[in-house]
């Protein structure tokens, strides 16, 4: 099996905090292996390019490569993403963490985010279970949905959120007319994570924050975007 890959988008020596970008993709027969060049991993590269320019060089940004496509139960996201952690507390100590997932990484960067270094989590179009058992640790918990994902349905990650939200600081964003591949209001999948990474990790003051954003940090739970 292939080793994961940690991508540096910006990579200073000495960041404040760091951000893991996790992609999605599902299995395809004869296929196993991710590439760099497959359109999920592709997606991923602006919301990587955002963070870091908004960080100003206070954060350090990578995007994982997982080892494999898909969900397999010998081997997930989920171990890569934990793969990751471990590396980035290597070279960078005790910084803080957030994660930032899509799809199937989306579902990885939950189920991941009740690591000790994990600051907060971001789930975009997240493919997941209504009654998935997630421990998040307390840590705050952003979720973004198109409403008109046909692949990964916004019912299912709502009612997750639900749940989630009797222990967790979980605030749901809903886009209406957004599909799964994240191309249409694109822009807004984008920005939406990337101030909610910025401000969990460096803080507020001087953040520029849209009203959804600043209505989840503010303790909204459901939020129209």
């Amino acid at each position: 099996m292939n080793q994961p890959r940690l991508i540096g988008t910006l990579a200073p020596r000495d960041p404040e905090g760091i951000v893991l970008v996790l992609h999605g993709g599902t299995a395809r027969e004869g296929r196993p292996m991710v590439s760099p060049t497959q359109l999920s991993v592709l997606r991923m590269i602006p919301i990587a390019r955002r963070i870091a320019r908004t960080g100003g060089g206070r954060l350090a940004v990578f995007r994982l490569l997982n080892s494999r496509r898909g969900w397999d139960d010998q081997h997930t996201p989920v171990d890569d993403a934990t793969w990751a952690l471990e590396r980035v507390r290597e070279r960078y100590g005790d910084r803080p963490v957030s994660l930032v997932g899509h799809s199937l990484g989306g579902r990885a960067a939950l189920l991941a985010g009740a690591g000790e270094s994990v600051r907060s989590v971001v789930a975009l179009n997240p493919w997941v279970y209504p009654d998935e058992t997630i421990e998040l640790g307390g840590h705050p918990t952003l979720v973004v949905h198109g409403l008109a994902d046909r692949v990964a349905l916004p019912e299912r990650s709502a009612a997750l959120a639900r749940r989630l939200a009797q222990t967790t600081d979980v605030g749901y964003i809903a886009i209406p007319g957004a599909t799964h591949a994240m191309l249409r209001h694109g822009r807004r999948f984008e920005s939406y994570a990337t101030e909610f990474v910025t401000a969990t990790l460096l803080g507020r003051a001087g953040l520029a924050l849209s009203e959804p954003v600043a209505a989840v940090l503010d303790g909204a739970a459901f939020v129209d975007g």
